[in-house]
């Protein structure tokens, strides 16, 4: 099944377009790579996808049953975000907001979703400890299970290894690795570790002066022939 169709997007801020004509779907159970040079388009790519910003010209189309509250979403990590003063357990709950509609509480449900996801992430011994005293690794975890709580098929990472040292940072991968292949989500990942993160991808989406979207393989042997 598709999960989301781009059809001759073009992306960009206040009427300049910094990526045309992009064109590329997402089906159940894939893992996209977006790669490319800083500034090529990738983070202005994924706040289009989440609606944060409107394309340029083109279209984005969401397959059946899938709206942009069923998307789980770990931003890029900020020094004001490492430094945020709340518990673990209210962080990852958060995540459940796109649940409640008007309700202004998280009820039985949430909670245990919020839990099933720091358990899954490794970090349900963590739930009480404040968010701004975690290493950057644990912070990571608690992001993701913050975005798992919103995830229903679909999950879009940026940049979700920056800062972490490399042992982290091969944990990180293997986690989000596990959540495609067990869990069945389908992944759009932004990385500038192209050697690193493409292994694990079924996709590969490149953004800049040149366009690609295919799969891993086509796109190894193209930077091969180059």
């Amino acid at each position: 099944m598709t999960l989301l169709t781009c059809k001759s997007l073009d992306l960009g801020y206040e009427g300049e377009i910094i990526v045309k004509d992009l064109n590329f779907s997402v089906n159940e159970g894939d893992y996209v790579c977006v790669v490319g040079e800083n500034g090529s388009g990738k983070t202005t790519l994924m706040r289009t996808l989440l609606g944060l910003i409107q394309p340029l010209g083109g279209q984005i189309v969401l397959g059946d049953g899938l709206s942009r509250t069923h998307i789980g979403y770990l931003p890029q990590s900020t020094a004001a975000q490492k430094d945020f003063p709340a518990s673990v357990r209210e962080i990852v709950l958060s995540g459940c907001q796109g649940r409640c509609g008007m309700r202004p509480f998280y009820n039985k449900e949430e909670k245990n979703i919020a839990m099933e996801n720091m358990r899954k992430m490794g970090i349900e011994d963590l739930a009480g400890r404040c968010y701004r005293n975690l290493s950057g690794g644990q912070q990571q975890r608690v992001l993701l299970a913050r975005a798992l709580c919103a995830a229903r098929k679909l999950l879009l990472l940026d940049e979700p290894v920056t800062g972490l040292d490399p042992g982290a940072a091969e944990e990180m991968y293997q986690l989000i690795e596990t959540l495609n292949k067990d869990e069945g989500l389908a992944i759009i990942m932004i990385s500038h570790d192209v050697d690193q993160a493409v292994g694990y991808a079924s996709h590969i989406l490149h953004i800049g002066d040149e366009l690609f979207f295919g799969t891993k393989e086509v796109y190894e042997e193209r930077r091969r022939g180059q």
